[in-house]
């Protein structure tokens, strides 16, 4: 197999495995909270949005480190370390306790971080500045996959149902952790990279991910990794795409786990409404494929550049937004267990709901694949520190979404994502057009980023 084959074979593989672990892990957040609600009058007293604000808040705090032990490790060993991690956090919702449950959380925190970081690296070194658009839309389309397989299997198994039951929650789960096994096997099937740099031709992500065993080397390269992340988070580009990556943060809590619990709360929808999580999941699941595919296979073919694709993630998700205000009880996030009656601008849709499902799932495929082709392409040589400083802004913002989340009724969560939306729409622009600069000044063609 040629060079180029393996790296797009390693591409495959990385999203495929991502895949498989996705479908465990979004089909639990998705379900996390109502699962939960029909568990809180036993002696489990957990709380969804509180474990997932805990998991983001860790993950934050953790990509600070997250290079260095990328350095240490390697990518590939992180990963299948990392997917244990989360199948340990999906198995204890088989028998929740809930210091299991908060203690786990703390964990699949720190092994996300590592996880994320890992393969921001792994995609830049099997990419270069021609197929970091392709690649990045081949992962993201493989992994949003994840969205589309489990829920398909909540919407048949919870048709129907108003309450889950002790024997359906462990059905799921024993399945989900099975399922996210599966997909760390896989993360032994990638091939890895032989250094094709001349001898003396060092750059910074030899310096850091190097193949020295010696621990002296090992822990030099580990403080480089640490120095080179505090170093890139001040430069001009990463603090303008932090407003663009904390969006993503925000609107990722929202239709990850908001958003499905909006929906189960609804009674309007009578006995589909726990089945309709599952569709919606499918439904954002389609939006982040379709995303993924188009801007992924078509990249090559655009002469104009990223900045379409994120103007358009962001009109799609205001279109979203508009139609959620209207369609969607306000008390919907912080309905108790017996649902709310309320009614807002409209009478609740079923169509209305999954269609806003499916725009939810394309806006943020234009928006993640955008940002992992110019932090590929931006940072090529520091791929680790780089993918560590992006997963720090989106997990901090998500950490925060999700805690207000326990408090903060429908209109004001739309109405934070709509103002940072708009913001960081802007600051991702100046950042395409300043890259655009460069390479036109490098005399290179700018429809090969």
């Amino acid at each position: 197999m040629s060079s180029e084959g393996k790296k797009l074979f390693n591409i495959i593989i990385l999203g495929v495995s991502f895949m498989f672990i996705f479908t465990a892990f979004q089909t639990c957040g998705n379900i996390a909270q109502t699962v939960i609600t029909n568990l809180n009058n036993t002696d489990f007293h957990g709380s969804g949005y509180t474990s997932m604000s805990i998991i983001y808040g860790v993950l934050s705090a953790s990509n600070l480190i997250s290079p260095s032990v990328v350095a240490i490790v390697g990518p590939q060993f992180c990963m299948v370390i990392s997917g244990i991690f989360y199948s340990l956090y999906i198995a204890v919702f088989i028998q929740p306790t809930t210091w299991a449950f908060y203690t786990a959380s703390v964990f699949i925190g720190i092994a996300a971080a590592v996880l994320w970081t890992a393969q921001g690296n792994c995609l830049t070194v099997n990419s270069d500045e021609n197929t970091i658009g392709r690649n990045s839309g081949v992962f993201w389309a493989l992994l949003q996959s994840s969205l589309f397989f489990g829920n398909l299997y909540i919407y048949f198994a919870w048709q129907g149902k108003t309450h889950i039951s002790e024997s359906d929650r462990r059905t799921v789960f024993i399945a989900l952790t099975v399922i996210s096994l599966v997909g760390t096997v896989l993360f032994f099937l990638i091939r890895k990279q032989e250094d094709t740099k001349a001898p003396g031709d060092e750059d910074s992500t030899n310096e850091i991910l190097g193949e020295s065993s010696s621990a002296q080397n090992k822990m030099m390269r580990a403080v480089a990794a640490f120095k080179k992340s505090i170093t890139l988070s001040f430069t001009k580009e990463m603090m303008l795409l932090s407003v663009t990556t904390a969006y993503t943060g925000l609107e990722l809590t929202f239709f990850s786990g908001v958003y499905g619990t909006c929906i189960g709360a609804v009674n309007r929808f009578g006995s589909e409404q726990k089945s309709l999580i599952g569709l919606s999941g499918i439904f954002i699941g389609v939006g982040e494929i379709l995303g993924g595919g188009i801007f992924g296979l078509l990249s090559k073919n655009s002469r104009f550049g990223r900045n379409p694709v994120v103007m358009l993630g962001i009109l799609v998700h205001f279109i979203a937004f508009y139609l959620i205000f209207f369609n969607t009880p306000n008390d919907a996030p912080i309905a108790p267990m017996e649902g709310t009656d309320q009614v807002a601008y409209m009478i609740p849709s079923k169509e209305v709901a999954m269609l806003c499902s499916f725009l939810l799932g394309l806006g943020d495929s234009c928006f993640n694949t955008q940002l992992l082709s110019i932090l590929g392409f931006l940072y090529s040589e520091d791929s680790a520190p780089a993918f560590a400083i992006f997963k720090f802004v989106q997990s901090i913002c998500a950490a925060v979404a999700y805690f207000y989340s326990n408090y903060f009724l429908l209109q004001w969560q739309l109405l934070i994502m709509v103002m940072v939306g708009f913001f960081g729409t802007i600051t991702f622009f100046a950042v395409e057009w300043e890259a655009a600069a460069a390479l036109a000044a490098r005399g290179s063609d700018y429809s090969s980023i």
